[in-house]
């Protein structure tokens, strides 16, 4: 029970708490590999959905301007991220520094850009997008399974607090549950 029943274990440690869990739906895969082999920008992700990512990806809170297009995410007051699928080419760079203030940098996350874009100004910033995603995520998967490692020891936490031995208040919690033989097997 998830608002916190007082019976069984609860009663046995005095527990008066709670409990509760969190439903999450994951988004799909950002990246895909087509049949070359190569990634892909997954076709599932409208420019916003991956505007929104590549801000998350990146370390910026996704704040889309009303009024100037490249300022998609902030990470803070002076520093943006702008996500786009297009091609970047010296003229439109050009155009967005023009816009900048001073003291203003960016990232810019695209598909493709022109080799004259990457170092042209200093407070820019220029990355495709696959390979600022590949040392991040895990692509291509769709079982995003918790493998939880290294919980708290319980007894540690336990030790300071309350003096109650837990093996002996609830032993079949600690060991494995034995079965009742007096009821019918599940899978009989």
């Amino acid at each position: 029970m998830v608002d916190g029943e007082q019976g069984g274990i609860s009663k046995a440690v005095n527990w008066k708490g709670g409990g509760g869990f969190k439903f999450y739906t994951l988004a799909p895969s950002l990246l895909n590999q087509d049949k070359f082999g190569n990634w892909i920008i997954n076709k599932e992700y409208n420019p916003d959905m991956l505007a929104a990512a590549m801000a998350k990806q990146e370390g910026f809170r996704y704040q889309p301007d009303p009024h100037i297009y490249w300022k998609q995410g902030i990470s803070s007051e002076k520093d943006f991220i702008y996500t786009t699928t297009q091609f970047i080419t010296i003229e439109s760079l050009d155009r967005i520094h023009d816009e900048m203030q001073p003291d203003e940098s960016l990232l810019i996350c695209c598909k493709i850009f022109s080799g004259g874009c990457e170092g042209r100004y200093p407070n820019i910033s220029i990355k495709k997008i696959p390979s600022v995603l590949m040392g991040k995520c895990e692509f291509g998967k769709e079982d995003y399974s918790f493998n939880i490692v290294n919980l708290p020891n319980e007894r540690e936490e336990k030790a300071d607090e309350d003096p109650i031995e837990l093996e002996d208040s609830f032993p079949s919690a600690i060991s494995t549950v034995k079965p009742n033989n007096n009821q019918a097997s599940l899978f009989d």
